[in-house]
């Protein structure tokens, strides 16, 4: 059914008087947006912050009359009413409408990640390279193109974040043929299910959300690498260390973390850790030290991911 949509905006107000009068009004769905460019990137435990400037976005039945709505609104809210903006918004699946956008993309020399069942319309082969043996001179055939169809369900991950890309970019370059792999925080479990079908042996998937959970088993049959994949909630895990662990989640659980992920990786074996600022990305590494020898930093678009080789012994 269709739906009649209000939008306003209250800037650094209490946004609660205006939800509890637009309740009583009627409304039956309510949403706090962002009203300008101030995302909250990493909000302390516990604490459910707003943004400097807030818009309001309140959905109600189509047979409701704007102007009965306004004056009920104004009768509770009186000069604090700021302009109102109505809209009549048809019936669809709002909770996968930003899919729309998402079209195969390309990470590294040969992975992409496609919407389930599209295929790029011009596919980019990789550039031939200089075979190491030759000295240059002679060239080895283009790398053949690997499709990781994805559907993200409602669980975060499709690649569009410049952390994922960071983490698929890795994959795409890294040695995995043999590797036992584990994704921690997997989300829709794209970076477990990449690594599997880049080579890896087996993958182990791992988040705090259920749902989580059920996208990435949706993914993994849907990509045929299902039965090489185990994925299980923080809750369940019972892990054997593996010889490549991802952690694409946020600076403050993955300084928490570091000696629980640690423990995670074989010596000699490799950790990639994303979902950073730049500016974050010293500080959390220093956590990561005592076990690890850590590469450079890669950036992208500000954010960062840390690499580095898990030593024989914690310092």
């Amino acid at each position: 059914m269709p739906f009649l949509q209000l939008t306003f905006p209250v800037g650094s107000a209490d946004p609660e008087p205006f939800e509890d009068a637009l309740l009583a009004a009627g409304a039956v769905s309510l949403t706090l947006e962002d009203a300008a460019d101030n995302p909250v990137l990493e909000p302390a435990p516990g604490t459910t912050p707003l943004w400097p400037s807030v818009r309001i976005k309140a959905l109600f039945d189509a047979g409701a009359d704007p102007l009965v709505i306004e004056a009920l609104l104004r009768s509770q809210l009186g000069a604090r009413l700021p302009a109102l903006q109505f809209e009549t918004l048809d019936d669809r699946p709002w909770e996968r409408e930003w899919l729309k956008d998402f079209r195969p993309m390309r990470f590294g020399r040969r992975l992409w990640i496609c919407p389930a069942g599209m295929r790029p319309e011009q596919l980019e082969t990789a550039p031939t390279l200089p075979s190491p043996a030759s000295g240059g001179g002679e060239e080895r055939a283009p790398l053949a193109p690997v499709f990781l169809d994805l559907d993200p369900g409602l669980a975060f991950g499709t690649g569009t974040h410049p952390t994922t890309a960071l983490c698929l970019t890795w994959l795409d370059g890294a040695e995995l043929r043999d590797r036992t792999v584990i994704d921690y925080g997997c989300g829709s479990g794209i970076l477990a299910i990449a690594a599997l079908k880049l080579g890896a042996r087996s993958a182990l998937g791992v988040d705090i959300d259920p749902q989580a959970v059920i996208a990435t088993r949706d993914n993994a049959a849907r990509n045929e690498v299902a039965e090489r994949l185990a994925v299980c909630t923080v809750a369940e895990m019972a892990a054997e260390p593996a010889d490549v662990v991802l952690a694409n989640i946020l600076a403050e659980p993955l300084t928490t973390l570091a000696a629980t992920l640690a423990s995670l990786v074989k010596p000699g074996g490799r950790i990639v850790l994303s979902g950073l600022l730049t500016e974050q990305a010293e500080r959390v590494a220093t956590h990561y030290t005592p076990w690890f020898d850590i590469a450079p930093v890669s950036v992208h678009d500000g954010w960062a991911r840390i690499d580095g080789i898990r030593k024989d012994r914690a310092c």
